[in-house]
């Protein structure tokens, strides 16, 4: 006999054996009870959850010969052949692959005949939010007033997508997401059955990573358990075979950024790349790590809301002094985006890396965030008796800085030349003439001069920095050049500067007050 998955295996076969939904398991045995069945149920939740499996236990006690306490006997012949998926009474439509309105017809003309065998004939669509608009418009009548023998269960993980009139039909159940606690028993249980040993170090970490559902907990625990056959499943074991990364790697990672030690953390990195773990994983559990580490710090309480051993608790204990609260928000944010730029990345590592090297360096960023961190340092620094002094220049290696210069009255500026005034004049219609993000660039920009020499030379200072992979651009500028030209009949020499550096220094605004003058050949009072 071939390999049957754990999944399958040990799929539920009475609403006994269905964990975390007491809720629907309790109200739908009632109604079996009382007789008060309904005819369409509406099955929400995320993936494995138990909806399908409730569906089946459903459909199975309905049609069941000798029904125990409103769950199925699984001895009848109705109970079997549902069971082995023979019943004709119990149709599986897979609305993903079965949506159109042809599909949705054909149920209609069905549900006209009675079940050969049994009381109920149960139509289970699986993934109903797939159906299309038609389909669900076809479906409506039938939903509303069918037979009294037809009963229909839809599922899915997506109850935002499915029109109003089809929910308004249909008696709802959503499917809460498992805790570990009851999924960490539920393995540990079926280890036992299958004679297999574990640490429960290691089971629960499995039901951690299974995120609420029961069916990916099994599937991983059944790849962990194929992998390391005939051995004890440890939490090392698990953690080799998930590509996952221990907590503790997290916390000295974490401490190595706070310390700002960019070769530290690369290098850590670099350890986990060979151990071959996941890029992805990584970052999520990371960003894990970092979310409990601010519940921990913003809530003395938090302890009890983090499924965490003692070890990691104290872990986080320590470090959560370590770190400012908007300095926990930033690096999550910052991991956040990250998660879903790796999705489509074919760099992964690249990118983690940059990352990393963000949160070892906000003064690399210019956002609000990462100027309040920057802030926050300068404040600790000082408090702390570090005299903080700004380099205009890095002085070189065994020489001493020059004497400061006495500073010299401010010089008035010499006057724009005619030509650049034309070209002030006319700077709008000289940018329309451009296209793209270069167009976009230069309506921000401030065409000046060199107010100390007045040469005839036009410096476009650009307020925005993102703009700086322009400043060597020689085709941009001889483009600017050739329009500037055929414009006012001259050629102009261009140059590009950014604002608010030291290549911008003594440069000045072209007035036009001048050429002004000339063309209206009158006097002007400039208002000042």
């Amino acid at each position: 006999m071939s390999y049957t998955a754990l999944y399958r295996k040990f799929r539920p076969d009475t609403f006994e054996d269905v964990k975390g939904q007491e809720h629907i398991v309790t109200t739908l045995k009632n109604q079996i009870k009382a007789d008060r069945i309904g005819h369409a149920y509406l099955f929400c939740g995320t993936r494995g959850t138990g909806k399908t499996t409730v569906a089946k236990i459903l459909a199975k006690t309905v049609n069941c010969e000798h029904p125990v306490d409103g769950n199925p006997c699984n001895q009848c012949d109705m109970c079997r052949s549902i069971q082995d998926g023979t019943s004709m009474n119990v149709i599986e439509i897979d609305a993903a692959s079965n949506n159109g309105v042809d599909n949705i017809r054909e149920i209609r003309e069905e549900v006209a005949y009675r079940p050969t065998q049994g009381k109920y004939k149960v139509y289970i669509i699986d993934e109903v939010h797939m159906l299309s608009t038609g389909a669900f418009n076809a479906l409506l009548k039938t939903l509303e007033e069918p037979p009294s023998y037809v009963i229909f269960i839809l599922a899915t993980t997506e109850a935002h997508k499915i029109p109003i009139t089809i929910l308004s039909r249909c008696q709802r159940y959503d499917f809460r997401r498992i805790t570990i606690d009851t999924i960490a028993a539920r393995l540990m249980e079926l280890m036992e059955k299958e004679h297999i040993q574990a640490e429960g170090k290691a089971i629960r970490y499995i039901a951690k990573a299974a995120d609420g559902s029961l069916r990916d907990a099994l599937s991983l625990l059944d790849q962990c358990v194929a992998f390391y056959l005939g051995q004890t499943l440890t939490y090392d074991n698990v953690l080799d075979v998930l590509g996952t990364v221990d907590t503790e790697i997290f916390s000295g990672m974490l401490r190595q950024v706070a310390a700002g030690d960019v070769a530290a953390v690369i290098h850590l990195l670099e350890e986990l790349v060979l151990q071959g773990k996941e890029m992805g994983q990584f970052v999520t559990d990371f960003t894990w790590y970092m979310r409990n580490l601010l519940l921990v710090k913003s809530s003395p309480d938090s302890g009890e809301l983090l499924d965490l051993s003692r070890e990691n608790m104290n872990l986080l204990l320590e470090e959560k002094d370590m770190f400012e609260t908007e300095t926990l928000m930033r690096y999550i944010r910052i991991f956040s985006d990250l998660s879903s730029q790796l999705r489509y990345a074919s760099q992964k590592r690249v990118l983690v890396e940059i990352a990393l090297i963000r949160l070892c360096r906000p003064s690399m960023e210019t956002d609000l965030d990462s100027v309040l961190e920057r802030i926050r340092v300068l404040e600790e620094r000082m408090e702390e008796g570090v005299t903080v002094v700004r380099r205009e220049e890095t002085v070189k290696s065994g020489q001493e800085d020059p004497a400061p210069k006495a500073q010299e009255p401010a010089r008035p500026a010499k006057a724009a030349p005619e030509d650049l005034q034309r070209v002030r004049q006319e700077w709008r219609i000289i940018v329309g003439q451009t296209e793209g993000m270069f167009r976009t660039f230069l309506m921000g920009a401030v065409p000046k001069y060199n107010g100390d020499t007045g040469e005839a030379k036009l410096y476009v200072e650009f307020s925005n920095n993102l703009a700086e992979h322009y400043l060597g651009n020689r085709q941009a500028k001889e483009q600017l050049e050739e329009i500037i030209e055929r414009q006012i009949g001259k050629y102009v020499e261009v140059e590009f500067v950014l604002a608010k550096t030291s290549n911008s220094g003594g440069l000045a605004e072209i007035s036009i007050d001048d050429i002004l003058k000339d063309k209206i050949q009158m006097d002007i009072d400039i208002e000042t």
